[in-house]
């Protein structure tokens, strides 16, 4: 994601005027520098973390998910590239999360992150195209995935509804279990949450939003049932707190997160910058597709998706 801004400010800074040429020159100086030869200790899939104390951790990006963005990324490199190849194996590890309409994971950041600076419309790579769909779609389905899993409740958390709905990583009150309304329940702190995972009832307004440009005819009222029916409770200087749980009403265990808000349940007390991150940039998308065209000038970010294997769309134009 720091990479992916970085870009977007090297495309974005395009004139002549000495300071935007340094921008653009620090942006490949950063993006050159980093070796994604070395980050494949199993190859040729990138690990998901290194220490320095015991090197690599056993884990790897090799399922559907927010890494996207970092396989082009890797494979747009004009210094140490993987090879083209690696986007196939990547997504050969994408079926299992196929479900039969669209690639499936419970947290909605994963059908996000990565469509923040890259538009997905149109365009496809091998394994997208044999569903018949792209990315973009994939992504709206999620949504009205989620949404459909909010009205039909079947953990019965208060608030969930057609317009009050969205699971994504988020903060929780904390680790403890307690009995509501004579149901036990199971509470989280920091955690994924989303269909077929874990749900406590915390609900992250940045699921929602971060999808408005995938379904804004769904997205657009929620936000404006969360901020009517939960107002300043959930909402701040900085727009929406990270997360609330309208299911948590008194506090009988201590809270590890947020504090209990009258007349709404748990509310969060931190906004979240990787929350906050992608509901501006997609309300922006969704508005003017600003991101969007600004990374499709970038020569990085179309050499990534030239050797990951997309064709058609604005990819056959020339930028």
């Amino acid at each position: 994601m720091l990479l992916g801004g970085m870009l977007f400010a090297q495309s974005w800074f395009d004139g002549d005027h000495p300071e935007e040429q340094r921008i653009r020159a620090l942006a490949d100086q950063i993006y050159g520098a980093v070796d994604w030869t070395w980050i494949t200790p199993r190859a040729p899939f990138l690990s998901m973390g290194w220490h320095p104390e015991s090197g690599f951790i056993p884990s790897d990006w090799n399922i559907y998910n927010e890494g996207m963005l970092m396989y082009l990324l890797a494979l747009g490199s004009p210094t140490h590239p993987l090879p083209p190849s690696t986007w196939g194996a990547l997504t050969e590890k994408f079926e299992p999360s196929w479900r039969g309409d669209h690639l499936h994971y419970p947290p909605m950041f994963v059908h996000q992150y990565s469509h923040v600076w890259v538009d997905f419309r149109d365009i496809r790579d091998a394994y997208i195209a044999t569903k018949g769909i792209d990315y973009f779609e994939n992504s709206k389905r999620a949504t009205i995935a989620q949404r459909d899993y909010a009205i039909a409740n079947a953990g019965g958390f208060a608030g969930y509804g057609p317009d009050i709905w969205g699971l994504t990583a988020c903060d929780g009150p904390g680790d403890f279990k307690a009995t509501i309304g004579g149901r036990a329940r199971e509470f989280f702190s920091y955690s994924e949450r989303g269909p077929g995972a874990r749900d406590d009832g915390t609900l992250a307004p940045t699921a929602a939003v971060g999808s408005i440009v995938f379904a804004p005819d769904l997205v657009i009222p929620t936000i404006t049932a969360m901020h009517d029916r939960y107002g300043r409770g959930i909402y701040g200087k900085y727009g929406f707190f990270d997360a609330f749980n309208p299911t948590l009403t008194e506090m009988g265990e201590p809270l590890k997160h947020g504090r209990i808000v009258p007349g709404v349940g748990w509310v969060d007390i931190d906004y979240l910058g990787i929350d906050q991150g992608p509901i501006v940039a997609m309300i922006e998308n969704w508005r003017t597709g600003l991101v969007w065209n600004t990374m499709r000038r970038n020569p990085h970010i179309r050499r990534g998706l030239d050797r990951a294997g997309f064709t058609g769309g604005w990819l056959a134009r020339v930028p």
